[in-house]
């Protein structure tokens, strides 16, 4: 199935759910659960189907033999789970709206548990009956059928990518409070991207529901195949403080084949993978600026205190907040070659004190390889823009940074948020393959570009792509990085601008620079247009003292006749 119809099929899926949502007169948050738990037991349906034929020949090939097995150990070897009769998709199904179909599903979810004790406490099974009183039946019935229309004769990973799609949804309808368990997909696939994560252990230590460890398993196994290659050994590990969410991480990992540990924990005070110098990569988008986290908890910690533990000054030094325990934490969590990228508050790029002394380190250090500013609006949880931060323990060049600003660089989904299409994403990670002076990857992208162009039917489409190459070889001309104003800038430690001269600022902004555009305009009309300007200023100011009187006359008059 081609991507352009898998999303269509997203959108109609969530399109109905949402409705039904709507109808029930329920907030996303006591939504999202039951529909998640639904598509997951859709999806355990759809793999148990895959083994049923081989699992039940292997049953009466032994039957009544001295190597005789139960069906169910069976298809826990073959499959990784068991389904009995009750928790077939197909059983569900097929029960009638007069009957109690919120307890069937919880029974069908306890069919799963009984046999796979790693599911007991993370499948949904009482929430099915809070939908609501009137309709519950007829609510989970439609989102059964809904579910129904999932393609499972399919290649793609259509499941993960319906949950996946299914949490972003859920996220944004509920706002502040969805954003805690949810990272912008587009965000997290330029992260990726940079990263180029292979083979090894991943740690998100804020993991939320998983969209970390989905998108890394993604893009490495998608480009293991493309090499001709098997699927790669990446194991997930995450820590999540919130037990509802690593719920929803565990059921995300399950649906899209990745092997892993979620553990529930505060990051603060538990370190559950014992993360110091363990991991290949380190990927996190952490909760900004937290308070109230205790200094004496933490001062001692190895992955807190190398670089510096951060703290006020005073008789009772506490930590100002959270943002450099995490940094220190993904610094310190790498092997001799792990890479990180983590989302981060833009105030800590320029945070000052012992925040400062931090960074410093750091930076002498060598460890920041790349810093990037996001826009604004691109999060649930705040509207001001935030920046990546990314590390690599192995980079060769030390003593330099690679600033990037994306500010400019963006697609508006509605009023409220942005994101990067699938193009930026692809055209702000190459910059980062220039700089480490891969080429050809640049002229592969420039390929592609004019293929789609090339393909494309419609002049719309063929003038998309073909504005994509020129942005490209505008701006790299011999397919080789270069400094480009406005938007990167390779600054070293020492000389003038440099990062020492800039007080050990990590902001992009200040190096990167700004596009001044030409209004076309001549010195004499520049002045002109600003001397008339000028006059209109003064004309509404002297209108607005006008009113000014006006309005305090008649607050006069009204206070006299009210007397």
């Amino acid at each position: 199935m081609k991507q352009d119809r898998i999303n269509e099929l997203k959108k109609k899926l969530w399109g109905v759910a949402d409705d039904l949502r709507a109808n029930s007169g329920l907030k996303a948050s006591a939504y999202s659960t039951p529909v998640l738990g639904l598509i997951f037991l859709k999806f355990a349906d759809s793999k148990f189907e895959q083994y049923r034929e081989e699992i039940e020949e292997e049953y009466d090939a032994l039957k009544g033999g001295r190597r005789e097995k139960k069906i169910e150990e069976i298809a826990i070897e073959k499959c990784g789970f068991y389904l009995p009769d009750h928790s077939r998709y197909e059983y569900l199904l097929n029960l009638s709206e007069e009957e109690d179909i919120a307890n069937k599903i919880k029974s069908a979810m306890e069919g799963i548990e009984k046999y796979s004790p790693e599911f007991v406490g993370v499948l949904p099974k009482d929430s099915y009956h809070d939908l609501s009183s009137d309709d519950n039946n007829k609510i989970l019935n439609r989102l059964l059928r809904n579910f129904h229309d999932i393609p499972t004769d399919v290649e793609n990973d259509i499941f993960g990518e319906v949950y996946e799609y299914f949490l972003g949804e859920f996220a944004l309808a509920e706002g502040q409070g969805g954003g805690e368990f949810y990272t912008p997909r587009s965000v997290v696939r330029y992260m990726v991207e940079v990263l180029q994560p292979s083979e090894g252990k991943v740690l998100d230590p804020a993991c939320g529901s998983g969209g970390m460890f989905v998108q890394t398993a993604h893009y490495a196994n998608e480009h293991k195949q493309k090499n001709g290659g098997t699927p790669l050994n990446l194991r997930a590990y995450g820590v999540e403080r919130t037990g509802e969410t690593v719920k929803l991480a565990k059921m995300n990992l399950f649906l899209n084949n990745i092997r892993g540990e979620i553990t529930e924990a505060n990051s603060y005070y538990a370190d559950p993978y014992d993360s110091f110098g363990n991991f290949d990569y380190v990927l996190a988008n952490p909760p900004f600026n937290v308070d109230n986290v205790e200094l004496d908890l933490v001062k001692d910690q190895k992955r807190f205190n190398t670089y510096g533990v951060p703290q006020t000054k005073g008789k009772k030094p506490t930590v100002p907040n959270a943002n450099y325990l995490w940094i220190n934490q993904f610094a310190t969590a790498l092997n001799k070659t792990g890479r990180a990228g983590l989302v981060m508050a833009n105030s800590a790029s320029d945070a000052g004190h012992s925040e400062k002394e931090i960074r410093k380190s750091l930076i002498e250090d060598g460890v920041i390889s790349q810093m990037v500013s996001l826009p604004s609006n691109m999060f649930s949880t705040v509207t001001l823009p935030a920046t990546l931060w990314f590390f690599d323990k192995q980079q060769k060049k030390k003593d330099e940074i690679l600033f990037i600003d994306t500010r400019n660089t963006f697609t508006q989904v509605n009023r409220t948020f942005r994101e990067f299409s699938d193009e930026q994403i692809k055209n702000l990670s190459i910059i980062t393959r220039l700089y480490e002076g891969d080429s050809a990857s640049f002229y592969e992208l420039i390929k592609e570009y004019e293929d789609s162009r090339d393909r494309a039917e419609a002049g719309e489409e063929k003038e998309y792509f073909q504005k994509q190459i020129d942005w490209l070889l505008e701006r790299f001309p011999n397919g080789k990085y270069q400094d480009v104003i406005g938007l990167c800038k390779v600054a070293n430690l020492e000389g003038e601008d440099g990062i020492i001269d800039q007080d050990y600022s990590l902001n992009p902004g200040r190096y990167v620079g700004v596009v001044i555009e030409d209004d076309g305009m001549t010195a004499e009309e520049f002045k002109a247009n600003l001397a008339g300007l000028n006059d209109e200023f003064k004309l509404l100011n002297d209108e607005a003292k006008v009113i000014e009187k006006k309005i305090e006359r008649n607050l006069d008059s009204l206070v006299i006749e009210y007397e």
